[in-house]
């Protein structure tokens, strides 16, 4: 198999101010989740990779500008990298700044088995509002969901609902999209209405408290695949019920 497919993690969380240390918890935790991973190497202009003597003094200069630089492990076979922008005011939700930080990973058995780890020690690690772990065909969905567009489609695939760009969120506690694993933090748990004992009963057979009270739910057991009937499904049920995802109950 020539093309890997891949895991997405994006995490959003408040804008990095300076003195930061969350680009190394952000890193650190990725490494606790997954054995064997260390995040000690950045890319050169070609591409290749560089060994960071001291990484930690690396990503603190590279945070004073609110975002970090791209980190890998170094493995050209087997690519693991993360990195953390910043965005604007002007292009999220509710004007104010964040720090999104993203992993990208091999979707293989050892990282899926991971996955929900992963996503629960970076997002507590940078102290994030929310955040997703999906596969790359579902990330790609969720760009043709975002809109409204000039050109393309009218309607997003698989019938699944349109959601609302990021400036036009009233709130960066509410998510914009879901994934196949979610982070939702305390805030972004009570602004989206989670957990209700009557109507989340079988979400919350996959879910689980964080230790700073927000919550790691995963939609399905394997990761979420749209060609999967029954995958398409709980995610349709799940933007069903919860219409504030997307900024879809603003008026």
């Amino acid at each position: 198999m020539t093309t890997r497919a891949r895991l997405h993690l994006h995490v959003f969380a408040p804008a990095l101010t300076s003195d930061d240390g969350r680009p190394l918890a952000a890193v650190e935790g990725m490494e606790r989740a997954l054995p064997g991973l260390r995040l000690a190497w950045r890319l050169s202009e070609a591409g290749r990779p560089i060994a960071l003597a001291q990484r930690g003094a690396w990503l603190a200069e590279s945070a004073a500008d609110g975002e970090f630089g791209l980190l890998c492990n170094g493995d050209e076979s087997y690519p693991v990298t993360m990195d953390g922008r910043r965005e604007s005011a002007r292009a999220s939700p509710g004007g104010e700044p964040l720090l999104i930080v993203h992993a990208k990973l091999p979707q293989d058995e050892a990282v899926v088995a991971a996955a929900a780890d992963m996503l629960e020690h970076v997002a507590e690690g940078v102290r994030a509002r929310w955040g997703v772990v999906a596969p790359g065909p579902v990330r790609q969905v969720i760009a043709a969901q975002t809109g409204p567009k000039t050109g393309g489609p009218e309607r997003p695939p698989h019938g699944l609902p349109a959601l609302k760009l990021p400036w036009n969120i009233r709130s960066p506690k509410v998510p914009r999209y879901l994934g196949w694993i979610n982070y939702w933090s305390a805030a972004s748990a009570e602004a989206i209405g989670f957990p209700d004992a009557s109507r989340d009963a079988e979400l919350l057979t996959r879910a689980r408290r964080t230790a700073s009270g927000g919550w790691v739910v995963r939609l399905t057991d394997a990761p979420l695949d749209l060609d999967n009937p029954a995958h398409l499904e709980a995610l349709k049920w799940a933007y069903e019920r919860f219409p504030e995802i997307g900024g879809r109950a603003e008026t």
